[in-house]
This record gives C-alpha cells, structure tokens and sequence, in this order.
C-alpha cells in the first residue's frame, strides 16, 4: 500500500497535543463540516492483510475515527482537542494503538453517504483545529510496483526472416541474407 502521504497515527495524535485549547472541527467537503454536536463514537484499529492481483501480500493497520452526528443538534460548538484527546487516552488503556496506523476518519450524515476519509491538511483557523478530509481510493499495487496487474507477461512475437532473393527460405545467423 502506497502510504508515504497518508497520516500515521503518531503524527494526528501529536498534531492534536499540540493544540489541546482549540475547537476541533472536520471538513468533509468545500464548506461542509460535521455538525458541531457530534461525537467521537469509537476508535478502530483494523490489521489489514491482503494478497494483491500480482500475487504479492501486503499488511498495514488502520486507525479509524468514527464520527457521529444526533439527530437532534445539542451543542452550538464543535468539541474542543483536549476532550478528543481524553477519548483518545481512554481508548488506549484497552487498546494499544499503532503509532504507525495510518489514520481514517469515518464519517456519514442524511445528506452524505458514510466513508472513510483520510486526513488532509490540519489548519488552525483562528479558534479552530480543521482536519480537511480527503476521499479514500484505490490503487493498484502490483502496477504501483512496475509489474503486471495479474495477466501474465506475454512474450514478444518472434519474427521470421525471409531471404529476399525469393528462395523461400529464412535466414539464419551467419547466412548473409540479411
């Protein structure tokens, strides 16, 4: 899995230690974001292992922030880092989170399908944190590696050579026809 650009756990967790007094908001897209009443439902560490179309295995972990909007809007600001970060510290004295999980935020309303996102840019604007979510996607990973996408390589053609002199016959090596 090409991860280079992907947001490891570590990484968020730092980013929010670093901003503990800000209001911590989500852009899912231009000019939306998770209403200011949600939730932080859970936190998901998913080991993924899979064999991909080039016959190759491949295992990483994921860390996956599930977002909750109610039904009923109960608060006019979004929750401030330091009370994220107390979900985040209580989920860890049952789980050990992989520094190394590249972080997902899942999340969904009645006007938005439920995904999963990966963190984008994280802006401080003004009293707010803002992790600007970007889509997942898919990739192939054996074409990623410069091999085949599971059809095996064909070979080229061998070319036959004729005798110009209109003989019929090919040329072979150290005939003089060619």
């Amino acid at each position: 899995m090409n991860t280079t650009e992907l947001t490891k756990w570590n990484d968020f967790k730092t980013t929010l230690q670093q901003h503990p007094g800000l209001t911590l908001q989500f852009q899912y897209s231009a000019e939306q974001r998770v209403d200011a009443s949600y939730h932080i439902t859970e936190i998901k560490q998913a080991p993924i292992v899979s064999v991909d179309c080039g016959g190759v295995m491949n295992s990483w972990t994921e860390i996956i922030v599930q977002l909750w909007e109610p039904a009923v809007k109960d608060s006019e600001r979004a929750m401030q880092v330091h009370k994220a970060l107390s979900i985040v510290d209580l989920v860890e004295k049952s789980l050990a989170l992989n520094p190394l999980g590249i972080v997902k935020i899942e999340f969904g309303n009645s006007e938005f399908d439920t995904r999963q996102m990966y963190p984008g840019s994280i802006t401080v604007e003004g009293e707010n944190l803002v992790v600007n979510l970007s889509p997942d996607f898919t990739q192939c990973k054996a074409i990623g590696r410069g091999e085949s996408c599971g059809v095996p390589k064909t070979e080229k053609p061998k070319i036959q050579l004729f005798n110009s002199s209109g003989s019929g016959q090919s040329c072979t090596p150290d005939s003089g026809c060619c």
